[in-house]
């Protein structure tokens, strides 16, 4: 009768803890409320204060520039434009050329027409903001810059800034983008939307501030972990945004990596991949691309298929250790542990 009545109040116990893990769960799914985090983003156009130069005094005009935007400026036009050093005004003549080119203006005009104001991405960007430092609360915040870069970045990340290029986000059927087809193929191109701003801007961050990826990270499991948590990363501070936009998927192709998630899974295994460094042979399943070579038919594979079996894992493995916290599962870097403890195998 003693050992019952001891036994009792342990079962109970178990039951408690358990519980207690649900709700954990059920907290983590539920999205967080951010509302009363001191974070409100103002993307300031850059592109329309440098626009300036063109029609007022360029002197008086790029001392306003340096004071308003600092070192941002500096990296505009020594590394974006490469109009020489900020140190000599003899860059003045490199951006009259520019200004007078029928190029400019037609990027200037559609630009503009696309983005006549951010206020949309304002209130996104402060959205996501908010959930970075309600994970992260010693995180500083850049300031964000929108410019148009010439096509060359869609974004850009130095001290204490990120810089959006407006002219890479101007919509998959922006007259620009077939000319540029050789740098841009349309599998790209295709997400050079208003959507993908912000998603581009918080996957960007993430990467190259916050978590950068280490350079030993060499086998296709540690990429694979490293680019899961990056992606749950993003399930956490993007709760609105779609699985195939957050990944750069189509709709069709996110389908095709859940209908086949245990073909994935057996093709990594089979062709002994997990392990491999060699990044010729690895490459092909973490790159962009319009496919994967060797899977599905008719080319209809998705691309990058170890970022999707790594997003997988990684939401498996949290999945199963609710009291794990979003600071603690980046800061681990044991992929191994954390394919072991996921026991990913999907069916």
């Amino acid at each position: 009768m003693n050992a019952l009545l001891r036994y009792k109040p342990l079962k109970q116990i178990y039951l408690f803890f358990f519980i207690g893990l649900l709700f954990v769960a059920c907290g983590r799914n539920k999205k967080a409320d951010v509302s009363n985090i001191p974070v409100n983003i103002t993307v300031w156009r850059f592109d329309h204060d440098f626009d300036e130069m063109r029609t007022k005094p360029m002197a008086a005009q790029s001392v306003l520039l340096e004071k308003r935007y600092g070192i941002f400026y500096r990296d505009f036009v020594e590394h974006i434009l490469k109009a020489g050093s900020t140190n000599d005004t003899a860059y003045f003549a490199t951006l009259r050329k520019i200004f007078a080119t029928k190029d400019y203006l037609s990027v200037k005009h559609e630009v503009d027409s696309v983005y006549p104001n951010l206020n949309k991405q304002n209130q996104e960007l402060t959205d996501a903001f908010r959930r970075i430092k309600y994970y992260f609360p010693q995180k500083h915040i850049p300031q964000v810059y929108a410019y148009f870069s010439g096509f060359q970045a869609q974004t850009s990340i130095g001290d204490k800034y990120f810089a959006i290029g407006l002219d890479q986000f101007l919509g998959a059927n922006s007259k620009f983008y077939p000319a540029l087809v050789e740098e841009f193929p349309h599998y790209i191109s295709r997400r050079f939307t208003p959507q993908n701003i912000v998603p581009r801007v918080v996957e960007g961050f993430v990467r190259e501030d916050m978590f950068p990826e280490k350079d030993e990270d060499r086998t296709l499991l540690s990429k694979m972990i490293y680019n899961g948590k990056v992606m749950y990363m993003m399930d956490s501070t993007l709760p609105d945004v779609p699985d195939s936009v957050k990944i750069g998927y189509t709709p069709a192709q996110l389908q095709w990596c859940q209908d086949f998630k245990p073909q994935i899974w057996a093709y990594i295994l089979d062709e002994n991949l997990l392990y491999e460094s060699d990044m010729l042979k690895i490459q092909k399943y973490i790159n962009e691309a319009p496919f994967t070579p060797g899977l599905g038919e008719h080319n209809q594979s998705a691309p990058k298929i170890a970022v999707y079996t790594g997003w997988q894992i990684v939401k498996q493995y949290m999945d199963k250790n609710p009291q794990i916290t979003l600071a603690q599962l980046m800061a681990d870097n044991d992929a191994q542990k954390i394919l072991n403890e996921s026991k990913y195998r999907p069916k």
